[in-house]
Formats: C-alpha cells, sequence, structure tokens
C-alpha cells in the first residue's frame, strides 16, 4: 500500500507517535531538564478559556476552594501537608484528567454516536480516512514501512482492549486502548509488545545493549556522549531493581509504561523548599495561603485548574 508524497507519510508518523505515549509532551514539559511554567499554563490549564474563567473568580471565592482542596489534600486532618501527600494528590490529579480526557476524545472518536469506537470511526479521526495494511507485507519506503509498524501496534492494542470482540469499542475498553498502563488487564500486553520491540535475540529479558537500542561507539571516540551516559545511569540505577544486568518484565514495565510518580515528587519536594516557612518539611494552611501564587502555579492545582473541578474542591466529593 502507498500512502502518496512522503510529506503526508511524515504527518501521519507525527499523529501516530502522539498517540502512541507522552514522551515527546514530557520533554516539552521539562525542555533541557527545566521546569516550564508556561507550557503548563498552556497545556494544563486549559487555554485562554480557564485562565479567564480563573480571572472572574473573586479572591474570596479563590480562597475559599484553594482551603478545600488543601483540606482534602491532607489526608490524616492534621492540619500539615508533607510531601508523601503533596505527590499522591498530583498523581491522582494526573490520572483523573488523563480519563477526562479520554471520555471526551471518546465522543469525538464516536462518529456514529452509538456508545461505541470501531476501529474505522478512530482511523477516520486520527487520519481523515481508513488505513488497512497488510500485516505481513513490508513497504519498501522507510518511512511508510516505520508507519506502517506503529499503526498494526495501535490496531493491536484496540483488539487487545476489545474485551468482549464486539465491533468497537465502549469507553471503559477505550479508555484502556489510550491508557494501557492504567487497567489491568493490558498489563501483559504492554509487557509483551516491549518485549517483541527490545528482545532482540528472544530470552525473554532486556539487556543494556537492547536498552540502548542501534547505538554504536564511535571507535575514535574515548567514551561515550553524555546522552549514553545518561541511558545508562538510568538503566543502572533506575530500573534494573536486582542489579542483574538485564530488565526481567516487571523491571520492563517501570520503563516503557509512561510513571508520573517521579514528577510529581520532584513537583512535591519544590514546594516544600519554597513554601515551607518554619523549615519543619511540611506545609500549614498558612504558609500555602502565603504563597498562594506559587500554589496555584503548581502541579498540586493542575495550574489553577482545579479551582474550577468541582471533583477537586467541592465539599460533598
Amino acid at each position: 500500500m502507498r500512502l502518496g508524497p512522503k510529506p503526508a507519510v511524515l504527518g501521519l508518523l507525527i499523529l501516530c507517535a502522539s498517540a502512541a505515549g507522552s514522551g515527546d509532551a514530557e520533554e516539552l514539559h521539562y525542555a533541557q531538564g527545566e521546569h516550564r511554567t508556561d507550557y503548563d499554563r498552556e497545556a494544563l490549564l486549559g487555554g485562554q478559556e480557564e485562565v479567564d474563567e480563573y480571572v472572574k473568580l473573586t479572591p474570596e471565592e479563590q480562597h475559599k476552594r484553594l482551603k478545600s482542596i488543601i483540606k482534602k489534600i491532607d489526608l490524616d486532618s492534621d492540619g500539615f501537608l508533607t510531601e508523601s501527600e503533596l505527590s499522591s494528590w498530583i498523581q491522582m490529579s494526573f490520572k483523573h484528567y488523563a480519563m477526562q480526557e479520554a471520555k471526551q476524545q471518546f465522543v469525538e472518536y464516536d462518529k456514529n454516536s452509538d456508545g461505541s469506537v470501531s476501529w474505522d470511526e478512530y482511523n477516520i479521526q486520527m487520519y481523515d480516512r481508513v488505513i488497512d495494511f497488510d500485516e505481513n507485507t513490508a513497504l519498501d519506503d522507510a518511512e511508510e514501512e516505520s508507519f506502517r509498524q506503529l499503526h498494526l501496534k495501535d490496531k493491536k492494542r484496540f483488539e487487545k482492549a476489545n474485551q468482549y470482540s464486539d465491533s468497537g469499542l465502549n469507553l471503559e475498553e477505550f479508555i484502556a486502548f489510550e491508557h494501557p498502563e492504567e487497567v489491568d488487564y493490558m498489563t501483559e500486553f504492554v509487557i509483551q509488545e516491549a518485549l517483541e520491540e527490545h528482545d532482540k535475540n528472544g530470552d525473554g529479558f532486556v539487556s543494556l545493549e537492547e536498552f540502548l537500542g542501534d547505538y554504536r561507539r564511535d571507535p575514535t571516540a574515548n567514551e561515550d556522549p553524555e546522552w549514553i551516559l545518561v541511558e545508562k545511569d538510568r538503566f543502572l540505577n533506575d530500573y534494573d531493581k536486582d542489579a542483574d544486568g538485564r530488565l526481567d518484565p516487571q523491571e520492563l514495565l517501570s520503563w516503557v509504561v509512561p510513571n508520573n510518580q517521579g514528577i510529581a515528587q520532584e513537583e512535591a519536594l519544590h514546594l516544600i523548599d519554597e513554601m515551607d516557612l518554619n523549615s519543619d518539611r511540611k506545609l500549614s494552611e498558612a504558609e500555602i495561603l502565603e504563597n498562594q501564587d506559587l500554589f496555584l502555579t503548581s502541579e498540586a492545582t493542575d495550574y489553577g485548574r482545579q479551582l474550577h473541578d468541582e471533583h477537586f474542591y467541592h465539599d460533598e466529593l
């Protein structure tokens, strides 16, 4: 199957890569390791409409809703927010908005409004047409073949998410397709998919060499480039928990599945460092209200978005 001019193929590749994971978004969020608040506002506040809505709140209403959120973060009700409580809240917030986004996407993808998303509807929403590849026939063009591989992976994930082999995915199955890391019955599929891609010798593990992919050291260089040193450090210290020089399926899962725990912990520590006025390594309500602007531009309130979401500030919820 030929897809036409290469620029069109490149566009489809970008779309497919965007659907496959959140790595690009994380790179934008933490460009060169630096936390970009401007990106946070653009991507997480919800655009100009959310900003305008925030401005409309009176200071008294902002204050009231913020105090309600603080009370919910304080799991043990001792009047202080610890690193653990802040981190847990931020992770919960990430998951909540991911699920909300998937629900909104479901409506957009369900073209005939029958309560399910078919594979054809998914293709039409993603690529403006139905695309069908032969699983057993590789394409000569490198870009087209790369897209074929990505598209086939999407199709396999779609089929796995379809628990009852219906004509399409219901909402719960669509969430499993979009966020397989959040659904237990997709875990084995995620692991097997990663092994198929990275386990080149078929031993059921991913070695350091397989982890690094096609990298080969320049024979004229005295040492590896910086990015390789960083990746090696991640392999050894973040993923290879039993230090046996390879990633087993569970260790592999911690690599390939987006994990917001580290980001949440980093943000929690940042807030405590900036707002803890008496150096007790926890935040009181008074300290947070004293630094309200900082708190409302952090992931703890999803950059102010939670002040407009009753799921977070409403006392009865």
